[in-house]
């Protein structure tokens, strides 16, 4: 039975395009895949924190020698970890804010890579025979031929992650010119009408 891992991260709730992306995503995803099961790690709804020192002594600390405190520490870290393990397709679904991923998704990042169990010792990726999509709301358009697609910090960022960990099997639907949906210039459904396709061949692979 596949299993699809969806991470979203934007705060707006019903107004957020990357979450409407999300919906349709996931829509076409069950049509291709009966029976297949959706897990959603909302990090607008987990209390994830930034990397602190005792999480980080307890990273450097072999797992034989973990002490409560930094079993503790890394306990919500682990959890995202066997999520993304147990997964078969990994679904990303985010805003850009100022060019690049919002703080929460960088603080999940932050929580996934861990030496040994995403990431060898030997700096190989360990998450590997896996695909991601990555679902992108931005403001500006960064696409090929964009004058100003030397921004896109955003995607370049994720599909260097992905890739470190062992992901190759990268998608990325783009969803620029967003802020057209906000200003009233675009219904949400004429912006994803635009993208379905797109959105359409990402989940049924």
């Amino acid at each position: 039975m596949p299993k699809l891992l969806v991470v979203e991260t934007s705060p707006r709730g019903d107004h957020s395009i990357s979450r409407h992306m999300t919906r349709r995503f996931v829509s076409q995803w069950r049509a291709a895949h009966p029976g297949g099961e959706v897990l959603v790690r909302d990090l607008q709804e987990t209390e994830l924190p930034f990397v602190t020192a005792p999480w980080l002594q307890a990273y450097f600390t072999p797992p034989e020698q973990h002490s409560p405190a930094m079993k503790e520490a890394l306990r919500l870290s682990d959890t995202l970890v066997a999520e993304l393990l147990g997964a078969d397709h990994l679904v990303i679904a985010t805003p850009v804010y100022n060019y690049n991923v919002p703080a929460a998704l960088k603080a999940w990042v932050d929580h996934i890579v861990r030496k040994g169990l995403t990431l060898g010792h030997d700096g190989q990726g360990l998450v590997t025979g896996k695909r991601a999509t990555v679902l992108l709301a931005s403001g500006g358009v960064y696409t090929e031929g964009s004058p100003i697609r030397e921004r896109d910090i955003a995607t370049r960022y994720l599909h260097l992650i992905l890739n470190v960990i062992g992901i190759t099997d990268v998608t990325i639907v783009a969803g620029g010119g967003a802020k057209g949906v906000d200003m009233g210039k675009e219904t949400m459904d004429g912006f994803l009408a635009r993208l379905e396709p797109d959105i359409a061949r990402a989940a049924s692979n």
